[in-house]
Protein backbone atom coordinates (compact mmCIF):
# COMPACT_ATOMS: atom_id res chain seq x y z
CA UNK A 1 0.00 0.00 0.00
CA UNK A 2 3.26 2.45 0.51
CA UNK A 3 4.10 1.89 -3.19
CA UNK A 4 3.38 4.73 -5.96
CA UNK A 5 -0.18 4.96 -7.50
CA UNK A 6 0.47 3.40 -10.34
CA UNK A 7 -1.91 6.72 -11.76
CA UNK A 8 0.57 9.01 -11.77
CA UNK A 9 -0.92 11.03 -9.00
CA UNK A 10 3.05 11.06 -7.26
CA UNK A 11 0.92 9.74 -3.97
CA UNK A 12 1.49 6.27 -2.91
CA UNK A 13 -1.51 3.95 -3.79
CA UNK A 14 -2.57 3.09 -0.08
CA UNK A 15 -4.01 7.34 0.15
CA UNK A 16 -5.01 7.64 -3.30
CA UNK A 17 -7.13 4.62 -5.74
CA UNK A 18 -6.65 2.15 -3.10
CA UNK A 19 -9.58 3.25 -1.10
CA UNK A 20 -11.44 3.21 -4.25
CA UNK A 21 -11.03 0.02 -5.11
CA UNK A 22 -11.63 -1.15 -1.83
CA UNK A 23 -15.44 0.84 -1.62
CA UNK A 24 -14.08 2.64 1.07
CA UNK A 25 -15.02 5.72 -0.41
CA UNK A 26 -16.16 7.20 -4.11
CA UNK A 27 -14.02 9.50 -6.27
CA UNK A 28 -15.15 12.94 -6.05
CA UNK A 29 -14.14 14.27 -9.64
CA UNK A 30 -14.53 12.58 -13.07
CA UNK A 31 -10.55 12.81 -13.30
CA UNK A 32 -10.09 10.88 -9.79
CA UNK A 33 -12.28 7.95 -11.35
CA UNK A 34 -10.17 8.33 -14.82
CA UNK A 35 -7.24 7.71 -12.29
CA UNK A 36 -8.62 4.82 -10.66
CA UNK A 37 -9.87 3.08 -13.24
CA UNK A 38 -6.65 3.23 -14.60
CA UNK A 39 -4.75 1.80 -11.58
CA UNK A 40 -7.70 -0.65 -11.79
CA UNK A 41 -6.42 -2.18 -15.29
CA UNK A 42 -3.33 -1.90 -14.08
CA UNK A 43 -4.09 -4.36 -11.47
CA UNK A 44 -6.39 -6.31 -13.70
CA UNK A 45 -9.44 -5.25 -10.80
CA UNK A 46 -12.28 -6.31 -13.49
CA UNK A 47 -15.01 -5.88 -10.32
CA UNK A 48 -14.08 -2.30 -9.84
CA UNK A 49 -14.03 -1.39 -13.74
CA UNK A 50 -17.81 -3.14 -13.83
CA UNK A 51 -18.85 -1.45 -10.91
CA UNK A 52 -17.83 2.27 -12.83
CA UNK A 53 -19.77 2.28 -15.51
CA UNK A 54 -23.49 1.95 -15.82
CA UNK A 55 -24.80 -1.11 -15.09
CA UNK A 56 -25.91 -2.34 -18.71
CA UNK A 57 -22.25 -2.29 -19.26
CA UNK A 58 -20.73 -4.04 -16.22
CA UNK A 59 -20.52 -7.01 -18.40
CA UNK A 60 -17.79 -5.87 -20.41
CA UNK A 61 -15.48 -6.17 -17.85
CA UNK A 62 -14.76 -9.66 -16.51
CA UNK A 63 -11.51 -11.15 -14.64
CA UNK A 64 -10.83 -14.02 -16.94
CA UNK A 65 -10.21 -11.62 -20.17
CA UNK A 66 -8.64 -9.15 -17.63
CA UNK A 67 -6.16 -11.95 -16.70
CA UNK A 68 -5.32 -13.02 -19.94
CA UNK A 69 -4.58 -9.73 -21.52
CA UNK A 70 -0.91 -9.31 -22.68
CA UNK A 71 -1.29 -5.40 -22.07
CA UNK A 72 0.99 -3.66 -19.16
CA UNK A 73 0.00 -0.55 -18.97
CA UNK A 74 3.27 1.58 -18.07
CA UNK A 75 2.19 5.59 -17.41
CA UNK A 76 -0.53 7.45 -17.37
CA UNK A 77 -0.84 11.29 -18.45
CA UNK A 78 -4.10 13.37 -17.90
CA UNK A 79 -3.67 16.01 -20.83
CA UNK A 80 -7.07 18.24 -19.99
CA UNK A 81 -10.35 18.03 -18.06
CA UNK A 82 -13.52 20.00 -18.72
CA UNK A 83 -16.26 20.10 -15.93
CA UNK A 84 -16.25 16.83 -14.08
CA UNK A 85 -15.54 19.02 -10.74
CA UNK A 86 -17.69 18.20 -7.19
CA UNK A 87 -20.65 20.50 -8.19
CA UNK A 88 -20.51 19.29 -11.89
CA UNK A 89 -23.51 16.03 -13.17
CA UNK A 90 -21.11 15.53 -16.53
CA UNK A 91 -17.01 15.60 -16.79
CA UNK A 92 -14.52 15.02 -19.85
CA UNK A 93 -10.71 13.65 -19.39
CA UNK A 94 -8.44 13.60 -21.87
CA UNK A 95 -5.43 10.80 -21.00
CA UNK A 96 -2.81 9.73 -22.73
CA UNK A 97 -2.12 6.01 -21.36
CA UNK A 98 1.05 4.52 -22.21
CA UNK A 99 1.29 0.55 -22.65
CA UNK A 100 3.45 -2.47 -23.76
CA UNK A 101 2.04 -5.31 -25.35
CA UNK A 102 3.90 -8.79 -26.97
CA UNK A 103 7.06 -6.67 -26.79
CA UNK A 104 6.01 -3.54 -28.42
CA UNK A 105 4.93 -0.24 -26.68
CA UNK A 106 2.32 1.80 -27.58
CA UNK A 107 -0.70 4.52 -26.29
CA UNK A 108 -4.14 5.10 -26.30
CA UNK A 109 -5.19 8.58 -26.52
CA UNK A 110 -8.56 8.94 -25.43
CA UNK A 111 -11.74 11.26 -24.19
CA UNK A 112 -13.55 10.25 -21.76
CA UNK A 113 -17.38 11.00 -20.64
CA UNK A 114 -18.41 11.04 -17.53
CA UNK A 115 -21.20 11.34 -15.62
CA UNK A 116 -22.21 11.71 -12.27
CA UNK A 117 -25.38 9.31 -11.18
CA UNK A 118 -26.99 9.33 -7.57
CA UNK A 119 -23.61 10.97 -6.53
CA UNK A 120 -21.34 8.57 -8.35
CA UNK A 121 -19.04 9.11 -10.99
CA UNK A 122 -19.57 6.56 -14.33
CA UNK A 123 -17.72 5.75 -17.07
CA UNK A 124 -19.76 6.71 -20.26
CA UNK A 125 -17.58 6.39 -23.36
CA UNK A 126 -14.83 7.42 -25.22
CA UNK A 127 -13.61 9.01 -28.21
CA UNK A 128 -10.30 8.17 -29.49
CA UNK A 129 -8.02 10.67 -30.76
CA UNK A 130 -4.81 10.42 -32.79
Amino acid sequence: MSRACPCGSSKNYGTCCAPFHQKAKLPATAEQLMRSRYSAFVFGNAAYLADTVPAENSGDYDSNSLARQQTKWIGLEIVSTEAGGLFDQTGYVEFIARFKEKGRTGTHHEKSRFIRQNGKWLYIDGEFLP
